[in-house]
């Protein structure tokens, strides 16, 4: 198998197919169609999340497993819990919601025009949840044209942030990692804030 063949696949591969993308509409409309969202509905589409995570491991699917992870922790769903759950499913249901979206420079402090890549010696850091790939194989990928990956530090060059984000990222557990990013670059750092679609047309240009 050819890079560019691989890329192609890495890219394409968290897409869900037709049938699942079917049944979590038909799902998300039957828990909204009354207005509200209830423990038991949660713990239903939890059951759901957690049977397809384990087979395509989607980014769509990981990130609404996440938001249900994190109500469910204490037990109790609050009610602005459940008003975000709700929202999410609405959304989703209606074909307007934001999560797999590519990232926007409008709601993202991206590097705006973003730089070119240097991968040979330089430091990469990743963030959020990719359709590339799972964080290993993005790594891997830097790893094969001579970059290396670290945690966050001065010496990164380049934070890359994965295509399945939202525009609430400043609430997001990934939105940490990009504040500190925007106030290192502030203080004059010479990290780049690149999205991920960027970065694997970067990567992709390493391979022709």
């Amino acid at each position: 198998m050819t890079d560019d063949t691989r890329l192609h696949r890495l890219y394409n591969r968290a897409r869900l197919d037709d049938r699942e993308v079917n049944e979590l509409i038909g799902l998300a409309h039957g828990i909204t169609a009354d207005g509200v969202v209830t423990q038991d509905e949660v713990n239903v589409l939890h059951k759901w999340l957690v049977a397809h995570t384990a087979g395509a491991c989607n980014p769509v699917v990981k990130i609404l497993l996440d938001r249900i992870d994190a109500v469910l922790a204490d037990g109790i769903i609050h009610p602005e819990e459940a008003k975000d759950i709700f929202e999410a499913l609405q959304q989703f249901s209606a074909g307007d919601f934001e999560l797999g979206e590519t990232l926007k420079s409008t709601t993202l402090p991206l590097n705006n025009p973003p730089p070119a890549i240097a991968f040979p010696g330089s430091c990469f850091c990743f963030t959020g949840t990719f359709a590339f790939g799972t964080r290993k194989e993005c790594e891997a990928a830097v790893l094969a044209k001579g970059g290396v990956c670290k945690s966050l530090t001065h010496e990164t060059g380049y934070l890359v942030i994965g295509a399945y984000a939202t525009d609430s990222w400043v609430h997001s557990s990934f939105g940490r990692k990009i504040e500190k990013a925007v106030h290192m670059r502030e203080k004059g750092s010479r990290i780049a804030i690149v999205a991920e679609p960027y970065w694997v047309g970067q990567l992709r240009l390493e391979v022709l």
